[in-house]
């Protein structure tokens, strides 16, 4: 969080798998009650109406302004990120993002959804915040993750932001973005969760948590039997091959560029890449698509929240000085 004229500037980082802020990470569900659930937790208590966050799973839409959803998670991230500075009241100047070819048709629509009502009044882990939101600052995913270090994008470089619901693919040229060569593509880590989870089933006629498929994808491991193990595996690096295809589609070539990967995807580039994980040998060509040593994963999961916060701040101190 960072401040300007006593205004507060927040990064909210909409995820379908997590809602981050600059400091903070959430899983993107909730689920409302009538009244105030019987265990504590992630309550969040809105216009009479009371939500648990962060428990199941949000189901993927491309437009996130269909439901109420993504505002009430909004609020929960503000509260947040507001509780670790000890304030429960504050001007909100909020930064967010939208899929990178998304966002041109979907930007007024979302910045109309977030700032709905002007001022805000609610409860979070029944602490009352009450809110003024000033305005909101909106830009595409992923180049936002990288705009601190953009002295290391020097030459032909892509940039892969792989999100839970999509991954955003761009160009950077000697640091400078290239919009005409962007493009969004649904082939998310919920791909990867979906595939893991029906191999299991059509292999051994059994379902099994989530949250175990999500450990082996983040750990490369997990406290289960080892042929439920080589399954979820087995799916991981098919999905992290299904990447480098895509990625080939847009003329990836590591012979010729640097690859740099943001997101949650991150790790699954890691455990299962054959580079990266150690069943390749390394200094091998780009013949396959893969390319040792010139991938670069940016594990902060908040770096893209981080981003938008950078530069939302920097933006309106530049209005601010004309």
């Amino acid at each position: 969080m960072r401040e300007l004229n006593n205004t507060k500037i927040i990064a909210v980082d909409h995820g379908y798998g997590n809602i981050k802020t600059a400091n903070t990470v959430t899983p993107t569900a909730l689920t409302a009650y009538d009244s105030e659930p019987v265990f504590s937790g992630n309550i969040l208590e809105y216009n009479g109406t009371y939500y648990r966050i962060g428990e199941g799973r949000k189901e993927f839409i491309p437009d996130k302004v269909a439901d109420e959803d993504y505002y009430i998670l909004t609020l929960m991230a503000v509260a947040r990120e507001l509780n670790l500075a000890g304030i429960s009241e504050a001007d909100v100047h909020l930064a967010a993002g939208l899929p990178l070819t998304w966002v041109r048709r979907q930007r007024e629509d979302f910045r109309n959804y977030l700032l709905r009502n002007e001022d805000v009044q609610f409860k979070f882990k029944r602490k009352g915040y009450r809110l003024h939101f000033t305005g909101c600052s909106l830009y595409p995913q992923g180049y936002p993750a990288v705009v601190n270090r953009l002295n290391e994008f020097k030459g032909t470089n892509l940039l892969a932001d792989i999100g839970n619901g999509t991954m955003n693919i761009l160009y950077i040229v000697d640091k400078k973005p290239v919009e005409s060569r962007s493009w969004t593509e649904k082939i998310g880590v919920n791909q990867c969760m979906i595939a893991a989870r029906n191999a299991v089933m059509d292999n051994f006629g059994v379902k099994i948590e989530d949250a175990t498929i999500e450990k082996v994808l983040r750990l490369g491991k997990a406290d289960i039997g080892r042929y439920y193990l080589d399954c979820i595996v087995s799916a991981a690096e098919k999905y992290v091959a299904d990447i480098f295809a895509t990625l080939r589609r847009y003329e990836y070539n590591p012979d010729l560029m640097r690859l740099f990967i943001t997101g949650g995807g991150g790790c699954l580039i890691r455990n299962f890449h054959p580079g990266l994980c150690g069943k390749e040998e390394k200094g091998g060509s780009g013949k396959d698509g893969y390319g040792e040593g010139r991938i670069t994963i940016i594990d902060d999961i908040c770096a893209t929240a981080k981003g938008y916060e950078y530069l939302a701040y920097t933006s309106l101190r530049r209005k601010e000085r004309v």
